[in-house]
């Protein structure tokens, strides 16, 4: 029986020209992070702070039209999704300033369905917490949202006994995504590689591999039954590396 082919996500697509030639590919979902800020407004946005000069400004700190002053092609949450509507799912990755306020990250799940339907995008969060709000929600709406729990992120200015208990509940995930009830494995390659693999193929959940930009990595998770989804600055490369699988047979 012929496996599924691993599908393709175009990584990092925070601006109109990012996601119109993410469109402009076969690729089949379109990611890009979202921020909070300080007004309630969601933008699409990777890091933390806007770097206008020589000072960092807090996304969380200032509004959304104060925002755009300093990024003047800066996208809302509403924006990206309108984009996506009815041509592709979407990756959406609730990055810290949303996902501290779980009501708020439930809002914009919701307007994610409302726009692209409770199947047309899954959703990323490194807060286990609200994983666990998302799913508790969707499921009182009767949708199986695609929801995970994002494994591999940036431990920098942790305490070393920090930084070891993270990657600890990283490598052994069963307790985090049990507590959460994540329906999908989200993990940075190298954790994928170790152990994060592995226990996705035992428990039966689909696994989403970020962020895969070699060749080499690229034909090791394309092969069928490695990965359900591939993460990738390299949306070219990574559509030639997996044509054979993709092609209908």
């Amino acid at each position: 029986m012929r496996r599924e082919p691993v599908l393709v996500s175009a990584h990092r697509c925070l601006t109109r020209s990012r996601i119109e030639h993410a469109l402009s590919l076969e690729v089949d979902f379109v990611e890009f992070d979202v921020q909070r800020c300080a007004d309630g407004v969601l933008v699409v946005h990777h890091d933390p702070t806007f770097l206008p000069g020589d000072t960092e400004v807090a996304v969380a700190e200032i509004s959304a039209d104060e925002a755009r002053e300093l990024v003047p092609d800066l996208l809302t949450y509403d924006d990206a999704l309108a984009l996506l509507a009815g041509r592709r799912r979407a990756h959406i990755d609730l990055k810290s300033s949303v996902a501290r306020r779980p009501a708020d990250a439930v809002a914009a799940v919701a307007r994610a369905v409302d726009v692209l339907g409770p199947r047309g995008f899954v959703v990323t969060t490194g807060d286990d917490r609200t994983v666990e709000a998302i799913r508790d929600w969707g499921e009182s709406q009767g949708h199986d949202l695609l929801t995970g729990i994002s494994l591999g992120r940036n431990t920098r200015g942790f305490s070393l006994r920090d930084q070891i208990r993270i990657r600890w509940s990283e490598l052994l995930p069963g307790r985090r995504v049990r507590h959460s009830r994540a329906s999908v494995v989200v993990a940075h390659h190298s954790l994928a590689l170790l152990n994060v693999a592995r226990f996705a193929r035992r428990h039966d959940l689909p696994l989403l591999v970020w962020t895969v930009d070699t060749p080499r990595a690229l034909g090791h998770w394309f092969k069928p039954g490695r990965a359900w989804l591939v993460t990738t600055n390299h949306p070219e490369l990574a559509l030639e590396v997996s044509a054979p699988d993709r092609l209908t047979p």
